[in-house]
């Protein structure tokens, strides 16, 4: 997945790939707009916080889900000479049952150096009757490798809420991953099951289709058991849409399917950069 287009000359001998002209550069693909399903059911009660205005959000793939990456460039702009830790938490979504409510946390560690400066993230789903907290965390190349996370320079891994099952009971989560200061990057699926607390990792085969980039776009809308990506590679003019199975099987999607989503967005008042960093 991760392959540079060009060498550069980092400081480290094991990012000798990382310079190639990125902040990271976005890939304006226009890959098909998902359908926002409403809720099937009332926003539970136990919520009253205010909204805040959405602002639009850039995305290094063009996602219909972008991650904060506004936030992430001014974040390391402003940074100073010293090494930081700023958070910032995503708005949280709603289950159409009105029972859970899943919101990101992500972690930036900005350094003044760009392709020096750290990402990461992780999920809290909330039980909104009880109060009770899962994390949910992605098992992905960089994901899984806490050291590399914490200690490789320029590694971004973000996870974020993408839409709920319509009938609750499974999340679906966007976990995109890449390099500061290159051209790697790329999506893959994290699909939470509610009922057996349990999370799987998928993406497009590369048996199915030789390709480094993939666009998560949402629930099939013919197979709701799978989802749907768009797949290629820098410079094709053709991306293939390729259905995914929770199990991780790969088949070419059919054209009049189309990427679906549920559950009810809300912009609380502490969503947004964290004041505290450290």
């Amino acid at each position: 997945m991760f392959k540079c287009l060009l060498t550069g000359c980092c400081p480290q001998p094991y990012l000798k790939l990382l310079i190639v002209v990125l902040v990271i550069a976005p890939i304006m693909i226009a890959p098909l707009q998902p359908i926002k399903a409403e809720p099937v059911s009332v926003a539970p009660p136990s919520i009253n916080a205010a909204t805040v205005p959405a602002v639009a959000q850039s995305d290094p793939l063009g996602s219909p889900y972008p991650i904060p990456w506004n936030w992430v460039m001014a974040t390391h702009a402003g940074s100073s000479k010293r090494a930081r830790l700023h958070y910032y938490r995503s708005p949280s979504l709603v289950s159409p049952d009105g029972v859970y409510a899943a919101y990101s946390r992500i972690q930036m560690q900005a350094q003044p150096e760009l392709y020096r400066s750290r990402v990461s993230s992780v999920i809290f789903v909330e039980n909104l009757q009880t109060g009770e907290l899962q994390v949910v965390n992605a098992s992905s190349p960089l994901a899984d490798h806490s050291l590399v996370v914490t200690e490789v320079p320029g590694v971004i891994s973000i996870l974020t809420p993408v839409g709920w099952s319509k009938t609750s009971d499974r999340l679906l989560a966007r976990q995109f991953e890449g390099l500061f200061s290159s051209s790697d990057a790329s999506d893959l699926a994290v699909i939470w099951h509610r009922t057996q607390n349990r999370t799987s990792t998928v993406a497009p085969s590369q048996t199915a289709y030789n390709h480094d980039i993939s666009i998560l776009l949402g629930w099939s809308q013919v197979n709701p058991n799978q989802v749907l990506f768009r797949a290629g590679n820098l410079g094709d003019e053709q991306w293939s849409l390729w259905a995914v199975g929770g199990d991780g099987q790969t088949v070419a999607a059919i054209d009049v399917d189309q990427p679906i989503v549920f559950g009810k967005p809300l912009n609380q008042v502490w969503s947004g950069s964290q004041v505290a960093y450290r």
